[in-house]
């Protein structure tokens, strides 16, 4: 337990009555007048504005003191000021739950008993739910968990883009597209920062791979990286509000992220106006100039052995330590540069720790597994549904039900790097689908295959024991005896998150999927006619059996409640309305940063000169995602924003409120939705821009607003999007500043990227 520092401006008129001791006891003190408001130091004031504060206690702190607030003094946390009584801020890994205490200066686990969590969905289910609500519901939910185990700082959210299927670290993003991961991060952010607890909203920016992640020099122009790799960081600055952003390990124009004058000064702090504190990923730092001079502000992780240099304290070795607090000394470097480091940490601290409005929060609560259980079946994609598959009704035929696969029983919330968590408890699906049927079906499960037994990370330490010695021809002879004589057959399988899979610091080796499971999907269509795939993964993946498979699910990594949700959705407790966040390819060599086959694009190549740098340029361009295939005309396994329902929707006709916008106005396109089906859905709404005619190339369209809409059997909803000239614009590099060109535009309104049912046409003048 942390020691609590008092001084004596701390206390300063909190205590109104006091005891003495005397030779018969205690007594009672007169109540002393209340201290004036005057009196307490104006940092301690919460009724005085922030930055009066801040400047307040800026003037009272040392040279020391300021330098010491700029970086760590343990593996997650850096000091206050406990000569003031500033606290110490307190990070915590996320983005999905709140990691478990570790020892002071080690990775190893503290040994705590009370910091098990719940396991949010990974946020690409989050953004399969293209659900507003639900975002602010998850952030306000992992944000109480946050500040009932009293930290300053939730690592998380990722907002990178998906630029291949390759990354590891996909599945702790939003997806392919710009808009929507704007629109999902600023709600996520609003709900953590309403429990008066930081999203650091990360990685800044272009880290697109984990693969040579720290040697990688992106190589990329100014358009396309405005367009496709800033939008969603802009949006989390100045809609979200964030208190603070974590730069990222890579490089981009020969200066690493975490240390990058262009990204931090001129955009971030400049153009965007971000008032927050800049922290580093850990070990991100690598000298102390430019950690200086270019916009960090808090470094953690750098050298943590505590051996380093021989120094007893090796947090004093940092770049942001000693070194900087020498170069201060000696007139090498400008106070003022590290007092606005310095009031940026204040801001922090003054909107969290000390802030005596923050509300308690709460850990593992009924709610928090509730909220995960829903944000995870919002955001289940149905991807295919012959003949009407699913959902399973067990009260008709379905007596027996086979579940096959290794994902059916292994925890997902260990692994897979900093991501990694201590649940209270995790549902499985095997689990999840016995408990939804029980005393109306069968359940039997058959191994299938056999990928990853172990299941262990940073010492938490998942206790299951899955090892199998047999054959792969005797997992699957099991699998397919036992499929024949069964109703249903529900495949669980996909990726996990060992390494080069969906994994930190590692890059998956191809598109398919491991362990043989292709032969165990093809062996079971051959004898069952109602086999369901659910793919548990937070990447796109191969499937060439994806015409002798009736049903299939994109179940991402869920959680705690994987098993409810998942069994919800098969058995039409929910009817499913995820649409998803990124392309599915057929084949790698159909994705953008890999059609060309030309490793300067991925992964990048050595430089030849000794250095361990590679450059990685990425000549796609602004064709990330959908915005490839469409123009490519490359027909995709399932399209950016598809899913299926149990019900169907039938849209109108497109009309738009004028037929002309003005550059400073803007106009309405209404579409009417209706649910043609018995059963009660949701629909994404999805709204693309075409520019018909334009002096730069642009994709053939792109996705400019959403709407989630719930509908009744029967029920019809009138559906609109304002669109204004920032809808219309893209960004001119030579100019710097975005432009629309006068000229006709198309708005496409779609169910999915390949599916647009109707269209209108209006002129911006």
């Amino acid at each position: 337990m942390k020691k609590l520092a008092f001084s004596a401006a701390l206390l300063l008129g909190l205590l109104s009555v006091a005891a003495e001791t005397s030779a018969q006891g205690f007594h009672a003190r007169p109540p002393k007048q209340p201290v004036a408001s005057s009196q307490v130091p104006v940092y301690l004031n919460d009724r005085k504005p922030i930055e009066e504060r801040v400047e307040d206690a800026l003037s009272r702190m040392t040279l020391e003191e300021k330098v010491a607030v700029c970086h760590a003094q343990s593996k997650f946390c850096s000091p206050g000021v406990k000569r003031l009584g500033i606290p110490e801020v307190w990070m915590t890994d996320g983005p999905h739950g709140i990691r478990p205490e570790v020892k002071w200066d080690e990775w190893d686990q503290a040994g705590w008993t009370n910091d098990s969590c719940v396991a949010f969905p990974a946020l690409t289910c989050l953004a399969a739910s293209w659900n507003r609500e639900a975002s602010l519901l998850y952030g306000i939910s992992i944000g109480e968990e946050a500040r009932y185990r009293n930290k300053t700082v939730i690592l998380g959210p990722g907002v990178n883009i998906y630029r291949t299927p390759l990354n590891g670290r996909n599945f702790e993003y939003m997806g392919e597209d710009p808009y929507l991961a704007a629109e999902m991060v600023v709600p996520y952010v609003q709900g953590v920062q309403s429990n008066g607890v930081a999203a650091c909203v990360k990685h800044y920016a272009l880290n697109n791979q984990e693969i040579n992640r720290h040697t990688t020099n992106v190589i990329v122009d100014d358009r396309t990286l405005y367009e496709i790799y800033l939008p969603a960081f802009k949006a989390a600055v100045q809609e979200g509000g964030a208190w603070t952003i974590m730069a990222a390990y890579n490089r981009y124009k020969d200066q690493h992220a975490c240390t990058n004058k262009y990204l931090l000064l001129d955009i971030l702090k400049g153009e965007w106006g971000f008032d927050g504190a800049v922290v580093s990923d850990w070990g991100g730092v690598h000298e102390t100039p430019q950690a200086i001079t270019n916009g960090l502000d808090m470094e953690f992780g750098s050298w943590t052995d505590g051996l380093t240099n021989g120094v007893s304290n090796a947090y004093d070795n940092y770049y942001l330590a000693n070194p900087y607090l020498n170069a201060l000394r000696s007139g090498k470097a400008s106070e003022e540069v590290l007092n606005d480091k310095v009031r940026r940490v204040l801001r922090l601290i003054f909107r969290t720790e000390m802030n005596r409005r923050r509300p308690w929060g709460s850990l593992c609560s009924d709610e928090h597994y509730q909220a995960a259980r829903r944000i995870g079946a919002e955001g289940i994609v149905l991807l295919q549904n012959k003949n009407n598959t699913l959902p399973i009704n067990v009260d008709e035929a379905s007596k027996k039900i086979l579940v096959v696969g290794e994902n059916a029983i292994k925890m997902m919330t260990v692994g897979g790097g900093s991501s990694s968590l201590k649940v209270q408890r995790e549902i499985s699906p095997l689990d999840g689908i016995r408990e939804a049927v029980a005393g109306r079906a069968e359940v039997v499960y058959a191994r299938g295959y056999v990928g990853d037994p172990s299941g262990e990370y940073n010492g938490v330490v998942t206790g299951q024991n899955l090892n199998d010695d047999r054959t792969p021809e005797a997992l699957i002879a099991e699998a397919v005896e036992a499929a024949r004589a069964a109703d249903y057959v529900i495949f669980v399988g996909g990726l996990n998150k060992s390494a080069h899979q969906d994994c930190e610091d590692s890059d998956r080796a191809g598109l398919e999927l491991p362990y043989g499971q292709d032969r165990v999907i093809e062996a079971l269509a051959a004898v069952s006619k109602n086999l369901v795939v659910v793919n548990v993964s937070g990447n796109a993946v191969a499937m060439p059996w994806v015409k002798k498979v009736p049903a299939i699910v994109q179940a991402w990594f869920i959680g705690s409640e994987a098993g409810h949700a998942i069994a919800d959705v098969l058995f039409g407790e929910v009817n499913p309305s995820g649409k998803l966040p990124m392309t599915f390819p057929v084949k790698l060599s159909d994705s953008p940063a890999h059609a060309s086959g030309d490793v300067n694009q991925y992964p990048g190549v050595p430089r030849g000169d000794g250095s361990p740098i590679l450059d990685e340029k990425y000549t796609e361009g602004i064709y990330v995602g959908y915005r490839w295939y469409d123009t490519k005309k490359i027909r995709p396994l399932f399209a950016f924003g598809h899913g299926l329902s149990y019900t169907t929707f039938k849209y109108g006709k497109a009309t738009a409120s004028a037929k002309t916008i003005n550059a400073d106005g803007s106009l309405t396109v209404s579409i009417d939705v209706t649910n043609t089906g018995s059963r009660a859905g949701a629909e994404v709404v999805q709204l693309y821009i075409t520019d018909k005619k334009c002096t730069v190339d642009r994709p053939t369209k792109e996705l400019k607003g959403f709407e989630k809409v719930s509908l009744a059997p029967g029920e019809t909803k009138t559906v609109k999007f304002t669109i204004a000239k920032q809808a219309l614009s893209f960004f001119d590099a030579t100019a710097h500043k975005w432009v629309a060109e006068p000229g006709v535009f198309t708005a496409h309104i779609a169910a999915a990227a390949d599916d647009v049912r109707s269209s209108v046409d209006f002129e911006l003048k």
